[in-house]
C-alpha cells in the first residue's frame, strides 16, 4: 500500500505491468477502482498532470490517502477484476450502473425426470440456470413454448426409480390431458423423457435450429412409416416453433450468435442498450443507465457496460457489434462497428432503443418537475400569492394543561419536507396554557433569528389554528416589521378553513384540490413533530421525577442516570457497583436504598 506523498516523486516503485489500482481516503474507505495496461504510467498520471484534469478528478485526488494495486496477467483480466470490485464496493467516484433488479431465470433441475420452472433465486446445486430474462413476460413466452412442444412434468414429486417401482404415485390430471406421459407410474422411461429435455435445453440456449431439425426429422420418419397422425403432431409443433421464431426474426436465421451494444449520453448520464442475437432472432433486450462520475468518455462507459452486461447475462458470443469504436481494447476482446448490411441495421436498432430509453427518462423527469410545480402554482393561484411558494414554514403548539409547553416549526421546500430545517421550541416567556401567547413567542423568535443571521425568509407562513393563533403570529411579524412582506395564513382544523389576517370570513378551497392537500400535509407534519417532542419531554419528566424525589438527587444526576440506563426499570435492576461507578458512592447508596428499601 502506498501513500500519495510518494507520488509522483516515487511512483517508479509501481510496476510496468497490467493491473488494478484502488484509491482509499483517510477513513480507509474505497473511493475509486481503476484498471491499467501499465500501472506506473496510469497511477502516476493522476499526480503528474497539472492541466487537462476536470474538477471532479482533482477533488478525488485530494481525497486519496492510500493506494493498493493488484497485478494481473493481461489487461482483459484487469477489466474483469475492476468490474467485480466495482460491483462489490460501489466506490463513490466510479461509474454507477443503475440496475438493482433481481431478474427471473428458468432452472433445469438436477433430478430424475428433470423439471423446468421459473425462479429469482440462483442456487447452483439445484440445477442449470438459463437467463436472466429481461422481463417475466419474455421468460413466460419461452416456458409456454417449451411446455407446448414437449411433454415435461410440472409436478414436484421425487421420481426416483425406487419410489416409482414401489408404486408410490398416481398419475394426475396433466396425464389425462396429454400434457405429461406419466413417468410417476412408469408409463415413460427416463431415457425417452431426456430426449425432450435435450431439445428444450436447445431452445433455452436460443438454438432454435437444432429443435427445428429434431421435429422435422421425426415428422419425416413418421410419414415414411405411414404414421400420418403422429407426423401431423410433429408438423404442428414445427409450425409453432417457426411461428415463434418468425416473431423475433430480424436478420438471416443462419447468422451466428451476436452481441449488439449502442450508447448515447448527455452531460450527466449515459444509456447503453444490449441486444443478444441467436439464429437471427433477438433473444434479449436490455437498456442500462450509467451515472457519470469523473467525466468519462463514451468509449470508457461503453466498455464498462459491455463487461457488466455480458457477465450478468452469461453471454458467450464471439462477435460484439457497437456504435462507437473503442481504442486500446484489452487483449481477447474485439469490437466491430459495421458500416453496411444486416449488422449495421442491428446496431441502428440497438441505438434506437437507447435513444428511446433516454427520451423516456427525460419525459419522466419533466413530468415529475411539472407535477411539483403544478401543485405550487395551484396554491399560488388559490391564495392569490405574488410569488411561487417554494419555501413554506408552518408552526404548531403542544401542551397538556400547561405542562411542558412546546412548539414546532416544519419547513417544506418545493413541496417536499426539508427535515434539516425543522425546529423545536421550549416556551420560555409564557406560563400556563396560553396558545396565543406561545404562538407569538415562537414566531418572533424564529424570524428574529433569521433576520440576525441574514438567511432567506419563507414565501408563505402557515399557522396551525384559527383567527386567534393567526392574530398572535401577525403581532410577532409586526414587531419585526415583517408583516406584509411575508404572506401568512391560518388553517382551522374543524372545517379546514383558510384564514387571512384581517378577513372576517375564511377562504374555502376545494376539498379535492392538490393545493389544500399540500397545506393539510404541512399542517399535519407540524402537529406530528410537536406532539412527538412533547411526548418525549413528558416521558423524561415522569422518569426524572421518580429520581428527584430521592433526597440529595437533583435534576442533573437524574438525567445522567436516564441517559446511561435508558429507563427507570433498568436503574431498578442495576447493581450497587454500577451506580457507584456512575454517580459516586454517596448518591449511589441513597438511590439504591430508596429503590430497594
Amino acid at each position: 500500500m502506498l501513500s500519495p506523498s510518494y507520488l509522483p516523486a516515487e511512483h517508479h516503485q509501481l510496476p510496468d505491468l497490467p493491473g488494478v489500482y484502488r484509491y482509499y481516503n483517510k477513513e480507509g474507505k474505497l473511493i475509486y477502482v481503476g484498471k491499467a495496461k501499465n500501472l506506473k504510467k496510469r497511477v502516476g498520471s493522476y499526480f503528474n498532470k497539472n492541466s487537462g484534469i476536470n474538477q471532479k478528478t482533482r477533488r478525488m485526488v485530494r481525497e486519496i490517502q492510500t493506494i493498493e494495486i493488484t497485478i494481473v496477467n493481461s489487461e482483459f483480466d484487469a477489466l474483469l477484476l475492476e468490474n467485480n470490485l466495482i460491483k462489490k464496493a460501489q466506490p463513490r467516484y466510479n461509474v454507477l450502473l443503475k440496475d438493482d433488479k433481481t431478474y427471473p431465470y428458468l432452472v433445469l433441475t438436477n433430478e430424475h425426470f428433470p423439471r423446468i420452472y421459473p425462479t429469482r433465486r440462483v442456487i447452483p446445486s439445484r440445477g442449470t440456470y438459463f437467463g436472466p430474462f429481461a422481463s417475466v413476460k419474455a421468460m413466460n413466452n419461452v416456458l409456454d413454448l417449451i411446455l407446448s412442444l414437449f411433454t415435461i412434468r410440472t409436478c414436484k414429486l421425487d421420481l426416483s426409480p425406487e419410489k416409482i417401482a414401489a408404486d408410490k404415485f398416481k398419475v394426475c390430471l396433466e396425464y389425462h390431458l396429454g400434457n405429461c406421459k406419466g413417468p410417476c407410474e412408469g408409463h415413460q422411461d427416463e431415457k425417452s423423457y431426456r430426449y425432450d429435455i435435450e431439445q428444450a435445453k436447445n431452445i433455452l440456449k436460443g438454438n432454435l435450429g437444432v429443435a427445428k431439425s429434431y421435429f422435422k426429422e421425426n415428422m419425416q420418419a413418421a410419414a415414411a412409416s405411414l404414421d400420418y397422425e403422429q407426423a401431423h403432431l410433429f408438423k404442428e409443433k414445427l409450425d409453432l416453433l417457426e411461428k415463434y421464431q418468425a416473431k423475433s426474426l430480424v436478420i438471416n436465421p443462419n447468422t451466428d450468435s451476436l452481441d449488439v451494444f449502442a450508447i448515447v449520453s448527455d452531460e450527466k448520464f449515459a444509456f447503453v442498450n444490449y441486444l443478444r442475437i441467436k439464429n437471427g432472432a433477438i433473444t434479449l433486450s436490455k437498456t442500462v443507465e450509467l451515472k457519470k462520475r469523473l467525466d468519462e468518455s463514451d468509449q470508457d462507459l461503453l466498455l464498462t457496460a459491455v463487461v457488466h452486461l455480458r457477465d450478468q447475462f452469461q453471454s458467450d458470443a464471439k462477435e460484439v457489434l457497437v456504435n462507437k469504436d473503442c481504442e486500446d481494447l484489452p487483449e481477447g476482446m474485439v469490437f466491430t462497428v459495421p458500416k453496411i448490411g444486416d449488422k449495421r441495421k442491428l446496431v441502428e436498432l440497438s441505438l434506437k432503443n437507447a435513444l428511446y430509453y433516454k427520451k423516456e427518462k427525460a419525459l419522466l423527469a419533466g413530468e415529475n418537475k411539472n407535477k411539483k410545480n403544478r401543485v405550487l402554482l395551484q396554491l399560488q393561484q388559490d391564495l392569490s400569492l405574488r410569488e411561487l411558494p417554494k419555501h413554506i414554514e408552518c408552526f404548531d403548539n403542544s401542551n397538556i394543561q400547561g405542562s411542558h409547553p412546546v412548539a414546532s416549526m416544519v419547513c417544506f421546500m418545493d413541496g417536499k419536507p426539508a427535515k434539516k430545517e425543522y425546529r423545536h421550541y421550549h416556551i420560555k416567556t409564557v406560563t400556563g396554557p396560553n396558545d396565543f401567547a406561545s404562538m407569538e413567542e415562537v414566531v418572533q423568535r424564529r424570524y428574529k433569528r433569521i433576520l440576525e443571521e441574514g438567511t432567506s425568509l419563507p414565501n408563505l407562513i402557515v399557522i396551525d389554528g384559527g383567527k386567534g393563533q393567526l392574530s398572535s403570529a401577525v403581532a410577532a411579524l409586526r414587531d419585526l416589521d415583517l408583516y406584509g412582506k411575508i404572506p401568512i395564513i391560518g388553517i382551522a382544523k374543524r372545517l379546514e378553513e383558510i384564514y387571512f389576517p384581517g378577513d372576517q370570513y375564511p377562504v374555502f378551497i376545494d376539498k379535492k384540490s392538490e393545493s389544500l392537500r399540500l397545506i393539510q400535509r404541512i399542517r399535519d407534519e407540524a402537529h406530528r413533530f410537536a406532539i412527538t417532542f412533547h411526548r418525549n419531554l413528558r416521558s423524561k419528566g415522569a422518569l426524572g421525577s421518580q429520581l428527584t424525589h430521592i433526597e440529595g438527587i437533583g435534576e442533573s444526576t437524574a438525567q445522567k442516570l436516564l441517559k446511561h440506563f435508558k429507563s427507570f426499570k433498568n436503574i431498578e435492576s442495576a447493581s450497587r457497583e454500577s451506580l457507584v461507578e456512575l454517580v459516586g458512592k454517596d448518591k449511589a447508596e441513597k438511590i439504591f436504598s430508596a429503590i430497594h428499601p
